[in-house]
């Protein structure tokens, strides 16, 4: 193991809040593998990149040689997680959700480590509590207390029904850590509540309470609501990598960076340095082929990559566009350029357009109208929003 100061340095590495850091420092320094433990519950047969942010930060405790519980809310998820709901969820079948379950063993090797991961289902022991089990654990808690949360304080504010089974599922969640006597649970910054929650339970069975752990919320697809199986925003981990790659290509060039930041080894220096040296589409392609790789292979992201540049990038430009020869090597400051090739009829519209975003060269806008363009290969021009032109270099003078 590292020391428990290095440790700790690299535990801290994207957390959004540590409750509390002295508590964990004080666990690392006791030298003994720590119990880690994050819930999720299958509600849906696909778990996505947004779990993925958590389940990189339960990976680097096992590299650190602590021990990983994976809890499988197989319970809990026939209530459904009240968390940022302002409505009650409808329920779930039992055969639903051990359908969905079955998936989720497969798919969270992708990431974690299999030989330092304990996949746990928490009917195990909930489903064992038994009317008296329930009533006791419910003893633990104060309706005002629950109320203290914002989605239902919101929502009894706004007199929008809260149900008395969703007031039960921080508390069954709460026992989980009760149950595996855990040192240390992770979840999303929406998860806050239910992690105290187990906090407390932990003190009242009188337990050392756990530290909380919170991380991110990778915002979906839709770039406005966390990713959620829900909202149907979401890149499952399992999906196919051409459809995995055209999902990533279709989000944002400001969400982008966010998704280099949580899904990715890169760090904010190297972030930086992209951001200044690629266009934002090849940067997104590099992001796109750095996951598909991760959650499948290096060939198969190769291939992804390929299929979408045939299949969507190519349809942007069409091949029939005019083709302009010009001599190998010809450069000229770009209002020039399109004024000397007839694109234009002046320079002076030359100007204007550049400066009003009007050109791409090789699907990067020209924003500077003196920057230097030179022809040693094949340049694509898209001019305004419908004009397109091959310039294509020759030998001939």
């Amino acid at each position: 193991m590292l020391s428990p100061e290095k440790q700790l340095e690299l535990i801290k590495e994207g957390a959004s809040e540590i409750i509390e850091e002295e508590e964990l420092f004080k666990k690392l320094k006791e030298g003994r593998p720590l119990r880690i433990k994050a819930g999720f519950d299958p509600t849906a047969p696909d778990l996505h990149l947004g779990h993925s942010v958590l389940l990189q930060k339960l990976r680097q405790f096992q590299q650190l040689g602590h021990e990983v519980y994976f809890v499988i809310g197989d319970f809990t998820a026939t209530i459904g997680d009240p968390t940022g709901r302002s409505e009650t969820r409808p329920p779930l079948t039992k055969e639903e959700v051990l359908e969905n379950a079955k998936t989720y063993e497969h798919q969270v090797f992708k990431v974690l480590i299999p030989e330092k991961t304990n996949i746990v289902f928490n009917s195990t022991w909930l489903s064992t509590l038994g009317t008296e089990g329930i009533i006791r654990l419910a003893g633990q808690y104060t309706v005002a207390r629950m109320l203290e949360r914002d989605d239902f304080s919101k929502r009894f504010r706004e007199g929008i029904p809260i149900h008395i089974h969703e007031l039960l599922y921080p508390l069954l969640q709460g026992y989980d850590s009760v149950f595996l006597k855990a040192d240390v649970e992770l979840g999303g910054t929406d998860q806050k509540f239910n992690l105290l929650v187990g906090r407390d339970l932990q003190r009242a069975y009188g337990q050392e309470p756990q530290v909380c752990m919170t991380l991110p919320l990778l915002v979906g697809l839709d770039g406005i609501r966390k990713m959620s199986k829900s909202y149907g925003n979401y890149v499952g981990l399992a999906e196919e990598p051409e459809q995995m790659f055209g999902k990533l290509m279709s989000i944002s060039d400001q969400l982008m960076w966010e998704y280099y930041l949580l899904l990715t080894d890169y760090t904010r220096e190297d972030i930086e340095k992209l951001k200044r040296e690629l266009h934002p589409m090849e940067a997104k392609k590099r992001l796109a082929h750095y996951v598909v790789a991760r959650y499948h292979s290096k060939e198969q992201a190769d291939r992804a990559k390929e299929f979408f540049e045939k299949t969507f990038s190519q349809r942007e430009f069409p091949e029939d566009a005019p083709i302009i020869e010009v001599k190998k090597g010809y450069h000229q400051k770009a209002y020039e350029f399109l004024f000397e090739l007839h694109i234009e009829p002046s320079k002076n519209s030359a100007r204007r357009l550049i400066e009003g975003g009007g050109l791409k060269v090789n699907g990067r806008k020209v924003e500077d109208p003196n920057q230097e363009i030179e022809v040693l290969e094949e340049l694509r021009l898209q001019v305004g929003k419908k004009r397109f032109y091959r310039i294509v270099p020759t030998e001939k003078t």
